[in-house]
C-alpha cells in the first residue's frame, strides 16, 4: 500500500470510493459502519487536487483510502463549512484562538470497507499533517454525531479533540481539532 499525494488520474478511483461511502447511498445498517457526508464533484477534486489537498492509499492503482483538506475559501462551497466558521470566535485548541487564517478543513477522509482498522487512516492522516504544518497552525473538522465509528476513530487512534457542537440542517455535529506541529 502506497499513502501519497493524489494524481489527476485518481480521481475516477476516488469518486468510486466516495460513492460506496456516501450517507445518502447506504443503508440504516451500512452508515454504522463508518461514512462520508460531503459529495464532491470530479471538478471540486480537480481544484483541491491543484492545491495539493487531495491524498490517498493505492494498492495496484485502486484506491483504496482518501483524504481531503484545505483552505476554508475552498470548502465555503458548502454551506456547513461559513456555518462552522461563524463559531470560530468562540471557539479555542490548546489555547489558541481558532481563525481561518491559522487553520485549515481536514475531511471528508474514506477508507475501503474491507480496508477499515488495518492502520491506513492513521497513515493517511499523517501525510496529510506534514503537507499542512508549514501552512497552518491547526487542522479543524466535523463528524456527524451519528457517525459513531469516525469519531471514536479521529478521537482514539489521532487523538483529535473535540473543540464544538452545533447543529446544521437537522443533524448534530462535533467539531474537532488538532495541532499540525506534531502528532498529538
Amino acid at each position: 500500500m502506497i499513502i501519497r499525494t493524489a494524481l489527476a488520474s485518481d480521481i475516477d478511483g476516488i469518486l468510486n470510493l466516495q460513492a460506496q461511502n456516501l450517507l445518502t447511498n447506504l443503508s440504516e445498517a451500512e452508515r454504522s459502519q463508518g461514512f462520508v457526508t460531503t459529495p464532491f464533484t470530479q471538478t471540486q477534486i480537480q481544484v483541491l487536487l491543484a492545491q495539493g489537498g487531495v491524498f490517498v492509499a493505492v494498492e495496484e492503482e485502486s484506491i483504496l483510502g482518501y483524504a481531503f483538506a484545505g483552505s476554508w475559501d475552498y470548502f465555503s462551497q458548502w454551506p456547513i463549512f461559513p456555518y462552522m466558521v461563524s463559531r470560530f470566535p468562540q471557539i479555542q485548541f490548546q489555547g489558541v484562538a481558532i481563525d481561518t487564517e491559522n487553520t485549515f478543513q481536514y475531511g471528508p477522509v474514506c477508507i475501503d470497507r474491507t480496508l477499515r482498522g488495518t492502520g491506513i487512516l492513521p497513515k493517511l492522516f499523517e501525510t496529510m499533517r506534514i503537507s499542512f504544518t508549514a501552512r497552518y497552525r491547526v487542522g479543524v473538522t466535523f463528524i456527524n454525531q451519528r457517525n459513531a465509528r469516525s469519531l471514536a476513530a479521529h478521537t482514539r487512534k489521532l487523538n483529535l479533540e473535540i473543540i464544538d457542537e452545533f447543529e446544521f440542517k437537522g443533524n448534530s455535529f462535533y467539531g474537532l481539532a488538532f495541532s499540525t506541529q506534531r502528532i498529538n
